[in-house]
This record gives C-alpha cells, sequence and structure tokens, in this order.
C-alpha cells in the first residue's frame, strides 16, 4: 500500500446553539494582556454570533491510498493546511503509510526550524490522519494498535473556555456540569499581575462561587494560561487554599521552565502543564526540572499519536500523569484508552469547542454520566457527516 495524495477538504455549516445570547461568552486570560491596548480585544477564532446561530468552517485532512483506504484526520485551520501541502505533502505521498514511524522521522527531519509551532502542528495531523488509516486497513480500532484497551470508559472534566465569568452564570453552569456527572472543571480567570491584588480577589471569587456551586466532591482547576509570574502564582495559590484546586494550569510562558519549578517547589496547589510545548525532548525538559505535577501535551499540537506515546513513556519514569489538551477528543481518547489508568487518570472535555470541532462528525463522543466511551470501530472512529454540510470544497494552493 502507498500514499497516493493528501487531501484538504474545507467544510462549512451552521451550528446552532441554545445558550443565551452569545455562543462565545467570555474568552481567557493571554499573554499580551499586560498591555492595556490588549486586555480588551476578543480572540479572533471566537467569533460573535447571534441569533442561535454560529458558523463552522474547518478543514480536514484526508490521507488516500492506491488501495482505496483512507485516514482522516483534523479539523486544522488555513495556515496549517498551507504547511501539510507545501512542506510535508511529497515528504508523505509514496510512502506505506503503515510506516508510521518512517514518516514520523522523515517529516521532523525537514523540519529542522518546525521543531516546535505549526509546522509541528501540521506533522501532529498528518500523524494522527496516517494511524486512522492503519486502523482501518487493519479493521481495528486505534486503540488496539496501541496495546489498548486498559478500559473503554474514561472519566471527563468540564473545560468552561467560552462560559461567562458573571458569577451568577458561573454558578448556574458550574452546578450543571456538577449535576450531569462531571467529575472536575476547569476555569479560565481572566485576571493576572497587572491588576494586582484587586484582581486576585476576582479569581478568588471566581474559584469560591464554582466550588460552591459544584459541592466538595467535584475537583476544580483554574487555567492562567500563560499569564501569570512567580509572585503572583504562589500567593493566589495561598488565598485559594480553602478551595482546594486539583491544579493551576500553565503559570507562566512555556519557556520559563525553571520558574515553573520554582512555582510547584513553594505552591500549595499542584501545578499543570505543557499544553503549549512540544514533542518528547520538550515534554522531558519540564519532567527533568520537577516543573509539573501533571503534564497536558495536546496531540494536535505535540506530535500526533506517534509522539504522545513516547511522551507517555517518558512521564511514566516519573510517575507523573498525563492529560492530553483537549484538542481532539476522538484521538485523545484512544491514546488514553491504551495506558495504564494511572497515566491517564481523567479526559479534558471543552464543552464549547466541541461542538465546534466535532461539528461535521457523524458519531460525536458526548460524555454520558461524566464518561466517554471509545469507538469500537476501525481507526479512530471519525467519519464526516454530509448532513450538516453546507458548502466545501478541496484546497489548492499555487506554489510560487
Amino acid at each position: 500500500m502507498k500514499v497516493t495524495d493528501i487531501c484538504l477538504r474545507q467544510l462549512w455549516g451552521t451550528l446552532e446553539h441554545d445558550e443565551e445570547g452569545e455562543f462565545w461568552q467570555e474568552r481567557l486570560i493571554m499573554p499580551l494582556d499586560v498591555y492595556p491596548e490588549y486586555r480588551e480585544r476578543g480572540r479572533a477564532e471566537m467569533k460573535r454570533t447571534v441569533e442561535g446561530k454560529v458558523a463552522i468552517e474547518s478543514i480536514f485532512v484526508e490521507i488516500e491510498t492506491d488501495e482505496g483506504v483512507t485516514g482522516l484526520g483534523g479539523p486544522v485551520n488555513l495556515d496549517i493546511a498551507w504547511i501539510i501541502h507545501r512542506q510535508f505533502r511529497d515528504h508523505v505521498i509514496g510512502q506505506d503509510p503503515m510506516a508510521v514511524e518512517r514518516i514520523w522521522d522523515i517529516m521532523y527531519r525537514s523540519a529542522v526550524h518546525g521543531r516546535k509551532g505549526e509546522a509541528m502542528f501540521a506533522i501532529s495531523a498528518i500523524d494522527s490522519a496516517l494511524w486512522d488509516l492503519k486502523g482501518k486497513a487493519l479493521g481495528v480500532p486505534v486503540y488496539s494498535l496501541l496495546g489498548g484497551p486498559v478500559r473503554r470508559e474514561i472519566p471527563v472534566y468540564a473545560s468552561a473556555l467560552g462560559y461567562s465569568l458573571e458569577p451568577e452564570k458561573v454558578h448556574r453552569v458550574a452546578k450543571r456540569f456538577a449535576e450531569e456527572g462531571y467529575q472536575a472543571t476547569k476555569w479560565f480567570p481572566r485576571r493576572g499581575p497587572v491588576e494586582g491584588r484587586e484582581g486576585m480577589l476576582v479569581n478568588l471569587e471566581l474559584a469560591e462561587t464554582i466550588r460552591d456551586a459544584v459541592g466538595p466532591d467535584v475537583d476544580i482547576m483554574l487555567d492562567a494560561w500563560m499569564s501569570w509570574n512567580v509572585p503572583y502564582t504562589i500567593r493566589m495559590a495561598e488565598m485559594l487554599r480553602e478551595v482546594d484546586p486539583r491544579w493551576i494550569e500553565e503559570p507562566v510562558l512555556p519557556d520559563m521552565i525553571q520558574q515553573y519549578a520554582e512555582i510547584r517547589a513553594e505552591s500549595i496547589a499542584p501545578i499543570a502543564g505543557g499544553e503549549h510545548e512540544y514533542t518528547r525532548w520538550g515534554m522531558a525538559q519540564l519532567l527533568e526540572a520537577g516543573a509539573v505535577d501533571v503534564l497536558q501535551p495536546d496531540t494536535y499540537w505535540a506530535g500526533g499519536i506517534t509522539e504522545l506515546q513516547k511522551i507517555y513513556a517518558i512521564a511514566s519514569v516519573y510517575d507523573t500523569p498525563v492529560i492530553p489538551h483537549g484538542h481532539s477528543v476522538p484521538t485523545n481518547l484512544h491514546v488514553m484508552a491504551s495506558q495504564p489508568v494511572l497515566m491517564a487518570p481523567i479526559l479534558e472535555y471543552l464543552v464549547k469547542w466541541n461542538q465546534i470541532h466535532q461539528f461535521f462528525l457523524k458519531d460525536k463522543v458526548i460524555p454520558k454520566n461524566g464518561y466517554v466511551t471509545v469507538s469500537d470501530r476501525p481507526g479512530m472512529g471519525m467519519e464526516l457527516d454530509p448532513e450538516v454540510i453546507e458548502r466545501e470544497r478541496y484546497l489548492t494552493f499555487e506554489v510560487s
């Protein structure tokens, strides 16, 4: 079997939602918020929506073969699609799609300036599509190829990106999550060091509101999204003592590994990180420095399924659980189902983003009573749903 093409399929559709007001109600804090002119800006991908509808545009990666088996990956954005086409397509065409290690190594070696960032996003998407193809070719689910299943059901936590941070609305949504069976919930405080103690008190009120809503038996996590610093995080952790957070996530910029370690040594709350780090080498640096209690690589950013297996192996040496960032729940679910329970304790479910990222999938992964079940269909269990595709095209790029 040989790869004959990598197709980039761009789809459009309309998501109808029942959220009060706009679908995207609030963004997370960002490192640029230290500058006043950026603090009130939205995020480009969180488009304003009204009248219960969200316009969805997604690009999926389809890897075709001379035997008619096709692998599906994505979604990715337009920039990543361009990199896939321009930088990696020719390296993959003609290869044996079953040889995922060989293809990954060829892509990695061809992209010495792409060891981190968007080129690695492209490698990740291609790799994940290849695993889907491999499972389909062999007639087995991907978790079987990875050594699983260790278990078929995995607990999930509700990641609340995009929800309003108004206390009354926070209480209502967090309480709903608890009633729906989620074992934990993660929220995204907007205040950082430039807002001083006043901002700390706002963050504390958010955490206390969530704790009051979910009760003592549901875990709470807070994501600082690389926008705090060492003294702020240590002080914030102390203020959160009674709330008892399961972890504080990404308190500083990803290159500040020593600062991560300093925070972890002083903080009464566990520290999570790695979402914006890449490959086994980047994760190993965090682990070697004793920087994190929880490692959070994104399968679609950090190197794909091939690389996630290696990251899990390295993390197991340090007895550090790996909870992948929730970009692709179907992909993460197969990887986690193949891992020991203590290494993959809970899956992130970005509640709003999964309505976007899974919109075009026929069989969506949706939690029930706080758990998701891994599909036993060949490959990843991902198939596009023609019923929701309003318009589509195959992307082509002019190469100058």
